[in-house]
């Protein structure tokens, strides 16, 4: 597969702009906004989308967010922002997918989190920083977890979900407790699982995490295309 340069390919797929993708399909119950503009709610994902980067859509963004609010942006390359945002950050990320037959996966130790988990995935993120995730993140999908001595230790999940697509996201592992596969395990895991819907896996990592995309090619991801996010901020 030949990965796609976000700079200079327009959105014509729906992992191109997944956020809107995954708004007005699999996980519309979510959203806020209109035709034009969508969100998730700020305590689940800061993760804003546009149908297409029109004036129009930026305007109707200007009044989802209001004043003064801080979240991410995905786009097929660098979009010119209007007045009414400043861009406080943009990077790359590479954005892969799992083509082939799931492996097999043991699931024993593993656990489902829930809203009780919370506090301790917070906890993790927080330790860990793996992106973006609020005390809602879990409702996105089914997130796992493996705990040692009763504290959570890795997890990883489901987040963007969209018609025949499952992104998976969160995966972290506590330092002290690397070294024992925890996250490739839950990750073959969740691929599994998503592969037995009949959906493709799909996951995003920066392009400069050299490290990670090592570990996720070696599990048997694919680089589709390199996507990029702008980190924007409402400035009326």
């Amino acid at each position: 597969m030949n990965p796609t340069n976000s700079t200079s390919a327009a959105p014509s797929h729906s992992l191109d702009n997944p956020a809107w993708e995954a708004l007005t399909t699999l996980q519309a119950h979510f959203a806020e906004g209109d035709e034009l503009a969508k969100r998730y709610p700020a305590a689940m994902f800061q993760i804003v989308a546009v149908r297409e980067p029109s004036d129009d859509a930026f305007r109707s963004l200007v009044g989802l967010l209001g004043p003064g609010a801080v979240a991410g942006f995905f786009s097929a390359g660098s979009v010119d922002l209007p007045p009414a945002f400043q861009k406080l950050e943009e990077f790359d990320v590479r954005q892969m997918i799992f083509p082939n037959p799931p492996p097999e996966a043991e699931e024993d130790g593993v656990r489902k989190l829930t809203a009780e988990d919370v506090p301790e995935m917070l906890r993790l993120i927080e330790q860990t920083k793996p992106g973006p995730f609020g005390p809602r993140t879990y409702e996105m999908g089914t997130y796992l977890g493996i705990h040692h001595a009763g504290k959570l230790v890795a997890m990883a999940g489901e987040r963007l979900r969209l018609t025949g697509f499952t992104e998976v996201s969160a995966v972290c592992t506590d330092p002290e407790h690397r070294g024992h596969g925890y996250a490739s395990r839950l990750v073959s895991i969740l691929v599994r699982r998503i592969a037995t819907r009949g959906e493709t896996p799909f996951l995003h990592v920066r392009a400069d995490n050299d490290s990670a995309f090592r570990v996720y090619e070696k599990l048997g991801f694919e680089t589709r295309r390199f996507v990029r996010i702008a980190i924007i901020r409402s400035a009326w």
